[in-house]
């Protein structure tokens, strides 16, 4: 596949154990890695066999399709495809290096493309920008190869990676873009369009769009609009300032210096076919997608988008690094390998519930990969307490798909979320007829599942609200709390209702410790104070908790005017005195770190666990406000 000698040198033979090792890493990840949000959905649409969805062309799903198909429902079942993908673009890589510099180049550039974070994790997770990244490097390649002379092996190699990518995502658009600018930027390039043959394999990438055009042009362009304008703003923000610091995070910032080199080789050796062709194929996604970002989404993570331009940049790299000290290079090949460590190491803490939990209370939570094993064996419980003619509806599009996938049932019903317009899959799942649009009149008996964490806390009293009128809540939720609460689930068993009474619904509860701050350092004894209403019943006393066991009770009913003020839509009576306030006692446990939580019990019997935080317990007493104080 590669057409150069990888195994005639140390640099070759150091290549291929790298492959080796980090693709046997990769495969235990995809193993035991939980499906991301998004993975489920796909697998979700493999079930649902089409030419093309609401958000994406049909590639990913058939992948999906293919995977299990000879895998079989599960983690590597889904994903070996995409490994096999991402296994395969580092020798693309080093097959374009060895053109510049020889096959010990090659080798070198194929193994940056290893370390890479970016491109060495590809295929770990069954996405899009697998197919994409593969389809882009099968055209950067075959472009490389068209400025040595058209073959047919050439023109081939051209045709299938047009027309994957264009099957794999809307943002393929930008790679043609980058590789028709590539070859128009030498005489070589130029004289290759000008050949009827390569016509014929551009021709047969842009076939593979129609089935993406034909699906848009009979659902009134909801893909295309959800991809080129819903999703982003198009007007200029600071965002895009940070696109340079979060490149060289990502590509690691000495690797991210020598592509920058690189780039700039390319513009200065332009007058060579190779090097005009790099700087086309690098410089525009690289430089594009950095001033898109001034303009585009800032909700969802983009920082990967510029992935296709790094990879062909690395094919100038390894003549970069020859002229760096041998400190400065030997510190780029390590901080990159580090990078990749990074990169598996947070995969594998993803993979550990144990692990994960540590990382509860960051701002690294890997909260796509949270939960879903959790929550899909408490509806599993729960369903067999309740009748067996109990249907099962769930509030948003990525619960939907991940029980459906732990389930086998790729028909989970759906109630019209906020979400799922958020990620453009509401009108995929009104298509497969998926979407539940009231059931506060129900026949029989329902199972409701809601991500309550799925929400921002200011923006859940109002969904409880719209769960209050087309659900009718009128029951407890069965409150399951993740990590301490970071991913959190609500299982509301619905019995069979033939009359929608809304006003008899009775809402979770909403709650907050003020005091002490999350990661606070405190005292043997602290205080604790915070606030908590719950509409339709009320709350009767507060509990607090000490890593899940009750150590104290919390006064309550203490004025809080402030939070009547901000929800101003919660019908709880008893506002504006919604405070509480207790003190614990550590008593006999050690000093260190606790989970720190309060216990809501309703007047309706209820009771709720609230999502809980760390506090650090030292030696010494805390004043009233929770502060450390050392006698």
């Amino acid at each position: 596949m590669t057409g150069i000698g990888l195994r005639r040198d140390a640099a070759g033979r150091a290549f291929l154990v790298l492959c080796a090792l980090v693709f046997a890493a990769k495969v235990a990840l995809a193993s035991t890695l939980p499906l991301f949000g998004d993975e489920a959905f796909y697998w979700q649409e493999s079930r649902h066999p089409a030419w093309a969805y609401s958000d994406l062309p049909g590639a990913t799903a058939w992948l999906v399709w293919l995977g299990t198909a000879v895998g079989g429902d599960t983690l590597l079942g889904v994903r070996w495809p995409f490994l096999l993908m991402g296994a395969a673009i580092p020798f693309l890589v080093a097959r374009i290096a060895a053109q510049l510099g020889g096959d010990a180049a090659g080798a070198r550039a194929g193994a940056l493309a290893l370390l890479l974070p970016l491109s060495g994790t590809l295929g770990v997770l069954a996405l899009p920008d697998v197919p994409m990244t593969f389809a882009a490097m099968l055209c950067l390649d075959a472009g490389a190869r068209l400025l040595r002379g058209v073959t047919p092996g050439a023109c081939a190699e051209l045709a299938a990676g047009l027309a994957l990518g264009a099957l794999a995502h809307y943002r393929f658009a930008l790679v043609v873009v980058a590789g028709a600018t590539a070859l128009l930027l030498s005489r070589e390039g130029r004289a290759a369009l000008r050949d009827p043959r390569v016509w014929t394999a551009v021709a047969i990438g842009a076939v593979a769009w129609i089935p993406l055009l034909a699906w848009n042009l009979q659902h009134g362009d909801v893909g295309l609009r959800f991809q080129l304008v819903d999703r982003h703003p198009w007007r200029l923000h600071a965002g895009g300032a940070l696109f340079p610091f979060v490149q060289l995070v990502f590509v690691t910032p000495l690797l991210c210096v020598a592509l920058v080199v690189a780039l700039r080789d390319a513009w200065r050796g332009r007058g060579e076919a190779l090097h005009a062709y790099l700087l086309g194929a690098g410089a525009v996604p690289v430089l594009g997608y950095g001033v898109l970002g001034f303009f585009a989404d800032t909700e969802r993570v983009s920082f990967h988008w510029a992935l296709p331009g790094w990879l062909a940049l690395l094919a100038l790299a390894p003549a970069v690094l020859a002229r760096w000290p041998r400190g400065w290079r030997r510190a780029t090949w390590a901080v990159a390998g580090l990078g990749l460590a990074v990169a598996l190491g947070y995969l594998l803490a993803a993979a550990s519930p144990a692990l994960r939990a540590r990382l509860a209370g960051t701002t690294v939570y890997p909260d796509n990969f949270a939960g879903w094993r959790d929550v899909a064996a408490e509806v599993d419980a729960a369903l067999e307490r309740l009748p067996p003619e109990t249907r099962l509806v769930v509030d948003n599009f990525m619960l939907a798909a991940q029980l459906g996938f732990a389930r086998g049932d790729g028909g989970v019903e759906v109630l019209d979320h906020p979400l799922n317009h958020k990620h453009g899959r509401a009108p995929q799942l009104a298509l497969w007829d998926h979407v539940v649009t009231a059931i506060d009149r129900r026949e029989g008996p329902v199972l409701l599942a809601v991500e309550d964490t799925a929400q921002s806390p200011r923006l859940r009293l109002d969904w409880y609200g719209h769960l209050c009128a087309v659900a009718g809540i009128d029951v407890p939720p069965q409150v399951l709390n993740v990590d301490g609460g970071r991913k959190r689930f609500l299982l509301f068993p619905l019995p069979a209702r033939a009359q929608a009474t809304p006003a008899a619904c009775v809402l979770p509860a909403l709650a907050w410790i003020d005091v002490p701050a999350p990661g606070a350092r405190v005292g043997r004894r602290f205080g604790v104070a915070g606030w908590a209403f719950k509409d339709g019943a009320g709350i009767a006393r507060v509990e607090i908790l000490l890593d899940g066991e009750p150590v104290a009770e919390a006064a309550y009913g203490a004025a809080a005017p402030h939070v009547a003020e901000f929800w101003r839509t919660s019908s709880d009576p008893a506002h504006p005195d919604v405070g509480f306030a207790g003190e614990v006692d550590v008593g006999e446990r050690p000093d260190g770190a606790y989970r720190l939580g309060v216990r809501l019990h309703g007047r309706d019997g209820s009771s709720e666990d609230w999502p809980e935080q760390v506090v650090v317990v030292e030696g010494g007493e805390a004043g009233p406000a929770g502060t450390h104080r050392r006698d």
